[in-house]
């Protein structure tokens, strides 16, 4: 298995001459290398795209679908390799790891079935001598945008949905963690997708964005990132009515009633908050409890972060959190708790050794934080948070709601109406009722109000790389 990040350009794998080092953030050594784009290159690919594009959206479906099914087989057999590859350069637990690489070529298996359903319709006629139908075109070249968290997954959630539907793409992911997803681009070739159908570029990602979204044959930019750079995304995509599916932020709260199986909770509370060292965009990021099980619940959970362990995600045995992405991940983390303790807050959990050489942060819980520090209004993006208190449901809902995010949304009960009516009114995209691990393939994924536009996964998904077509028949 390669440790360079090649570019793929119109079916040819390129290494410029100018790279970047891949670091492990367990222990700062060298991964790999990425080799280093830039907006030249992005121009090339969309072109490459641009020509390929008609021939991959004359394919039958069912075509198409068998070389995605193909890519997920492939990307199973491999998955061992890529996996640990993946766990080298973005931190991960090897079990995290793995289960994301699964979890990437499930996207494939489902959309390679998905391409095959029925689609359009035939609309009843209102005078004689017409018909009325519709059909879906694929929309054209895409630009795949996505960060470093999840590389494979977040990636696969794109080019999944965007290559069933017939489109051709070019993608660019973060150069803190290309290693893998090259890997799986590799699997796509390797099942049989056409050259230029399929295009990675690696790069400064700013000239790069700025260089495809201004490509006359770009129709659609899929992004997951910050709110920030998806504002300047949207911006850029409206000068040429480039169509914007954006996943951003998130602020996720995760509430707690009364009535909540508490071992069920905290179980569920160590999955939301700290998978992948709680660096998700729909990681919890505020616990909202009950006054009545508030110090029951808030001691298990203590307890149990108490007892995490913190180091190489290789190790064995494997330990319960490993590293951040990087230094100023540790930094931001730090910062927010900090200012919080600062601020009158009150660590619940314990101080923790971390191993030296790597970008560790230290999983920490917070009572008592002001409703203005950082730590209670802004993603962490990191295995820390905030615990407060409620008294009925509209108080928890009013916190849970007060953020210009709305991702996702976690909460607790056993209250079958409840379960309908905070579903209904929490402010997310994503709900998990008793639910830590909502994403699945088959469901559509998006967020409200400032957390995106549009959404990934099932049926949906598919729309998003798709043009309604309206016919009129005269007889």
């Amino acid at each position: 298995m390669s440790t360079l990040a090649e570019q793929l350009v119109d079916g040819r794998w390129e290494s410029p001459d100018d790279t970047i080092e891949v670091v492990n953030p367990a222990d700062g050594t060298i991964t790999g290398h990425c080799a280093w784009g830039g907006p030249g290159d992005a121009v090339r690919a969309a072109d490459a795209a641009a020509r390929a594009f008609d021939g991959w959206a004359g394919l039958p479906a069912r075509a198409r679908g068998d070389i995605l099914r193909a890519a997920a087989d492939l990307l199973t057999q491999r998955s061992d390799t890529i996996g640990r590859l993946l766990a080298l350069e973005a931190g991960k637990r090897l079990p995290e790891a793995l289960g994301e690489v699964a979890f990437s070529a499930e996207y494939f298996r489902w959309f390679a079935e998905q391409a095959r359903r029925p689609e359009g319709e035939v609309i009843p006629p209102e005078a004689a001598g017409r018909r009325h139908l519709t059909i879906a075109r694929p929309v054209g070249v895409v630009a795949s945008l996505t960060p470093w968290n999840f590389p494979c997954s977040i990636q696969a959630r794109k080019l999944a949905p965007a290559l069933a539907a017939g489109c051709s793409v070019v993608a660019r992911v973060s150069e803190k963690a290309p290693l893998a997803v090259t890997e799986m681009v590799r699997c796509l070739v390797d099942a049989g997708v056409p050259a230029g159908v399929v295009n990675l570029v690696h790069g400064p990602a700013r000239e790069v964005t700025q260089a495809l979204l201004g490509h006359q044959a770009v129709r659609a930019v899929s992004f997951t990132g910050s709110t920030e750079v998806g504002r300047e995304i949207m911006a850029t995509a409206s000068r040429r009515v480039v169509r914007p599916l954006l996943e951003l932020g998130g602020d996720a709260a995760f509430i707690v009633f009364e009535d909540a199986d508490l071992d069920a909770a905290v179980e569920g509370a160590l999955l939301a908050k700290f998978r992948n060292t709680g660096q998700s965009c729909i990681a919890a990021n505020r616990f909202i409890v009950h006054e009545s099980v508030f110090e029951e619940f808030t001691g298990r959970l203590v307890k149990a972060v108490d007892a995490m362990t913190v180091g190489d995600g290789l190790c064995d045995p494997c330990p319960d959190l490993g590293p951040v992405i990087d230094a100023s991940r540790v930094e931001a983390v730090s910062a927010m708790v900090d200012e919080a303790l600062g601020a009158g807050a009150t660590r619940l959990t314990r101080e923790f050794t971390l191993p030296d050489g790597g970008t560790y942060a230290a999983p920490a819980l917070l009572a008592d934080v002001p409703d203005h520090a950082a730590l209670a209004t802004r993603e962490v993006f990191g295995p820390a948070a905030a615990v407060f208190s409620f008294r009925d449901e509209d108080e928890a809902l009013a916190r849970a709601n007060a953020t210009e995010m709305g991702l996702a949304g976690y909460f607790w009960s056993r209250d079958a109406s409840r379960l309908w009516r905070v579903a209904e009114r929490l402010q997310v995209g994503i709900v998990g009722a008793n639910n830590a691990l909502p994403s699945v393939a088959f469901a559509p994924m998006g967020g409200v109000k400032q957390s995106g536009l549009g959404r990934e996964g099932a049926a949906a998904g598919l729309e998003e790389f798709q043009d309604v077509r309206y016919l009129a028949v005269g007889l």
